[in-house]
This record gives structure tokens, C-alpha cells and sequence, in this order.
């Protein structure tokens, strides 16, 4: 079952099938790989290539089961709940949503606007960049599953807790009157057929790889630079077991920052194999994908700044949590 698991894991999700078939290439083309420019340009269109396979493929499949929870539909699922398990479901839809916290505030805003419970639309609205499928599979195919499992429940932990804290704070106030005002109507409901689902998320895969491809770019050349010219010894001393504060330093880090978690994977990646700290490069993940500055900027029109402030330290002090018990039980799940 090990070995079954292991081939699932390097050949078909870390596609090392195709990391060799590359190299093979490259070897042939007469590009020595084993240096740092042939190691780099390996590296390169392998992360590449494999990155926008998996994006494909995951945003098909997540965008077809998208297709059976319009915003409609998902009003009405969670207006049937209430107290925490109204957040928890909240925080479980947010999985099914699309993947950076810019794509998922428009529906923040539209469900806030409906009525919902406050609490319940920031569960939703932590949980939907944090800890998506495509993250659960994408750390699979690097981290392995039990880092990929455990980074979910905690990510859904603080999506529940942020929101019930949020919740429990009655801040009603705190959002944009032009948002509490609005009365969101009922859309028809439509019951598409397969075919139509099938073609709703071909549409999807086509519009968000364009939206996507310049970041995996950036990501990709990010990561190919820190994995074959920077000195281990650099990372392991500001990112590695050394540095105490590293998970602080990821965390301010990709704040400023705008991917999604295709954009951070190559960097991740990079970052450990030099000998980063597991925890310290989920919390830069967790950091760009959730506390984007532009999804800051947009959110801030929705919310005023107190509310903003308290969502800005709930999400870093999660983010900062899970880094240091993720660099705690390293040794155990790696």
C-alpha cells in the first residue's frame, strides 16, 4: 500500500515522470543539468508545465461541482443553519469557490448584502482562498498527504473561529451601508445539463489559466532562482530552524503579494528543498493567498476599518499559529 501510495504521490501528482522526461531533453539538447543554468531552465518549464496540467484539471473539476452551488443556491444552504454550524458549512462551501481572495469577495459582499449572518459570510470568506481543492491536491503533489490533510483542517479551523469570534463582536455596523441596503433578489434557478457543465467549466479552466499563467510565470522564475543560485546556507539561516522568527518574517512577507496558490507553489517548493521550514512556508503561502494586498484593498470597500483590522489579525494570527506547529510536528509528517 506504501509503494502504491508513493507512485501516486512522485509519478502521477509530483509527475516526476515528466521532471525526468525534461531533463532527458535538455541532456540531449546538450544542457548540462547539473549546473545551475540547466538545473534552472529544468526547473523552470518542469514547474511550469506540471503547475498548469494540475490547474486544468482541478479547475475543471472543481468548477463542475461549482456548477450545483450558485450564489443562490448557496444563500439558501446557509440561511438554513445557524450559530457555529452555520460557520462550519460556511468554511466547507469556501472550499468549492474559486481561488484567490479577489474572486471570492464579490460573493462576500453579495451574500452580506442577502442577509446573512455576518460571522458566516468571514467564515466563508477566510476559508475560500485558504484552503480550496486545488490547494488540498497541489500540497499533495509536494508536502505529501499528511501535510496537505493537516493544513486543511487547520485552514477550516480558522475560518470557523475567525468568523464566530467576528460573529460573537457584533459588528454589524462595521460594513459599508451601501452593502446593507442592498436587497439581492432571487435569480431564477436553472438546472444545466451535463454538457452545459461541462462546457461552464471548460470556460472557467480558459479564464482563469489566462488570469493565472503571468503569476505561475513569476513564481516559477522566483522559484527556479532560489533553487539553483541561492546558497542553502542563506535560506537555512533567515528561513530555517536557526531563525525563531521565521514564520513571522514569510507571513509579512507575502502579504503584499498577489497569486493564488498556483503562483506560491514553485516558491514553496524552492524554499524547502533548501531547507526552509515546513511551517514557515506554509505561513507565507497561507499569507499571500489570503491577505493579498489588492484583496485587502478591494475588501476595504466593503468593510470599514475597524472590521478590516480585526479581519487582518485574526487571519495572521492563524496564519502564524499553524506555521509554528507546523514547523513543531515537522520532523513527524515529513
Amino acid at each position: 500500500m506504501t509503494e502504491i501510495w508513493s507512485f501516486i504521490q512522485n509519478e502521477i501528482l509530483g509527475m516526476m515522470w515528466l521532471y525526468r522526461l525534461i531533463g532527458s531533453l535538455l541532456n540531449a539538447c546538450g544542457l548540462d543539468t547539473s549546473g545551475r543554468i540547466g538545473g534552472s531552465v529544468q526547473f523552470f518549464i518542469f514547474d511550469t508545465v506540471k503547475i498548469m496540467l494540475l490547474l486544468g484539471l482541478l479547475i475543471f473539476i472543481i468548477s463542475y461541482i461549482q456548477s450545483f452551488f450558485p450564489p443562490e443556491r448557496t444563500k439558501r444552504i446557509l440561511g438554513r443553519f445557524h450559530g457555529i454550524s452555520a460557520n462550519i458549512i460556511a468554511a466547507l462551501l469556501g472550499t468549492v469557490t474559486p481561488f484567490c481572495s479577489c474572486s471570492s469577495i464579490p460573493l462576500f459582499i453579495g451574500f452580506t448584502g442577502a442577509g446573512l449572518p455576518l460571522g458566516v459570510t468571514f467564515s466563508f470568506l477566510i476559508s475560500s482562498p485558504m484552503v480550496d481543492l486545488g490547494s488540498l491536491v497541489l500540497l499533495m503533489s509536494i508536502f505529501g498527504w499528511k501535510v496537505a490533510v493537516i493544513y486543511v483542517i487547520l485552514g477550516l479551523v480558522i475560518a470557523v473561529a475567525g468568523g464566530t469570534l467576528i460573529e460573537k463582536l457584533h459588528l454589524e455596523n462595521q460594513v459599508e451601508e451601501y452593502i446593507r441596503s442592498t436587497q439581492l433578489r432571487d435569480a431564477p434557478q436553472e438546472h444545466p445539463s451535463v454538457k452545459q457543465r461541462i462546457k461552464y467549466a471548460w470556460k472557467q479552466v480558459l479564464s482563469t489559466a489566462k488570469k493565472v499563467f503571468p503569476y505561475v510565470l513569476i513564481g516559477v522564475g522566483i522559484g527556479a532562482v532560489i533553487h539553483n543560485w541561492i546558497p542553502d546556507e542563506f535560506i537555512v539561516n533567515l528561513l530555517g530552524d536557526k531563525n525563531p522568527f521565521g514564520v513571522f518574517l514569510a507571513t509579512a512577507a507575502g502579504i503584499p503579494m498577489y497569486a493564488d496558490i498556483f503562483g506560491t507553489v514553485p516558491v514553496a517548493e524552492a524554499l524547502l528543498a533548501k531547507g526552509s521550514m515546513l511551517g514557515v512556508v506554509l505561513s507565507f503561502m497561507m499569507a499571500v493567498t489570503t491577505l493579498s494586498l489588492p484583496s485587502v484593498i478591494m475588501l476595504r470597500k466593503a468593510v470599514k476599518p475597524k472590521l478590516l483590522g480585526i479581519f487582518i489579525a485574526i487571519c495572521t494570527a492563524g496564519i502564524i499559529i499553524v506555521g509554528y506547529f507546523f514547523n513543531a510536528v515537522q520532523s513527524l509528517i515529513l
